[in-house]
């Protein structure tokens, strides 16, 4: 990885602002539910949170034994989890009567609210499960909701192609005139998978203030914040972006998914990488396990109410 330049410049003769990189995190590897391994992208001692983002989780592994006792039965309060699934299959249930299977290209969007207690388990024995969990923030009017629960399949994640070599999967936000299926005012997130050809470039408006992170999980991309400043990352790095009015992307044809360089990583796949964005809560957290609240009496009650079946 390298930045050329000085941080900060902006993008000559231009009005809107495009994002240079703030700092670039390495995910940690953890396991979660009974002993699934993943990687801890946001939610660690290097990034801790990013509001309104609170936990980002990559998993990906061919060794049923890496996730087959999945996620069993276990409770969330105060903010939202968003599972998307690029790899396998894995059964939502939860007390609220909501069931259903996540396959492939399928991202389920769940509103906690005031309680909710789910299980997510494998629906298979052998091959491949690849995917992200984010968790975001509620604001502290919309943490006492009444939970939600959204599952979109991959047939109903529009597709943008803004330019040759560039496809876009919009699962919130907008891409030109592709809105994707999930809307949630309180944080007006984007969320984006994107897939660059190398040498291919793509641009995306951003609102100034909004807290926003790209992460590559195959590939490698050029953030370019001007003439004179381009930032290159490489597969499982995550970019957080400076305030600005968009970011601009171009697919590295440098280097290969492996790192490569040379004539073998120029012909590699097209690289891929997830953008978030979101507005950013600035309020108080207060955070234990699987509850998030604003106050530490919050999160007292939080655990009462669970323990005594209020959930």
């Amino acid at each position: 990885m390298s930045v050329k330049a000085a941080t900060g410049q902006r993008e000559r003769g231009s009005s809107a602002a495009a994002r240079g990189v703030a700092r670039i995190v390495r995910g940690m590897p953890t396991s979660d539910g009974a002993g699934v391994k993943l990687t801890r992208v946001i939610g660690q001692p290097q990034l801790s949170e990013l509001d309104p983002f609170l936990l980002l989780d990559e998993f990906g592994t061919d060794n049923p034994g890496d996730y087959i006792a999945g996620f069993p039965e276990h409770p969330h309060r105060g903010f939202e989890t968003v599972t998307y699934m690029l790899d396998g299959r894995m059964r939502h249930r939860d007390n609220h009567g909501h069931e259903g299977v996540l396959v492939p290209g399928s991202v389920q969007w769940m509103t906690a609210g005031r309680g909710i207690v789910h299980s997510e388990m494998p629906e298979q024995q052998e091959g491949r499960m690849r995917g992200f969990q984010l968790w975001i923030n509620l604001p502290g009017r919309d943490k006492m909701t009444a939970p939600r629960y959204q599952e979109f399949g991959p047939e109903r994640m529009p597709v943008a192609t803004p330019s040759a070599g560039v496809r876009v999967k919009v699962i919130a936000g907008r891409v030109g005139d592709v809105a994707g299926p999930i809307v949630q005012p309180a944080t007006d997130p984007l969320y984006l998978d994107i897939e660059l050809a190398a040498g291919a470039r793509f641009s995306q408006a951003l609102p100034a203030d909004h807290s926003a992170f790209l992460y590559v999980f195959e590939g490698a991309v050029r953030v370019i914040a001007g003439e004179e400043e381009s930032t290159a990352l490489r597969t499982h790095d995550l970019a957080v972006l400076r305030r600005g009015e968009r970011v601009e992307l171009e697919g590295d044809g440098v280097r290969g998914s492996a790192g490569r360089t040379g004539p073998a990583a120029a012909s590699s796949a097209p690289s891929r990488v997830i953008l978030v964005a979101g507005r950013p809560l600035r309020e108080p957290v207060a955070r234990h396990g699987p509850f998030v609240m604003n106050t530490r009496e919050e999160l007292l009650q939080a655990f009462e109410d669970y323990q005594s079946g209020r959930f």
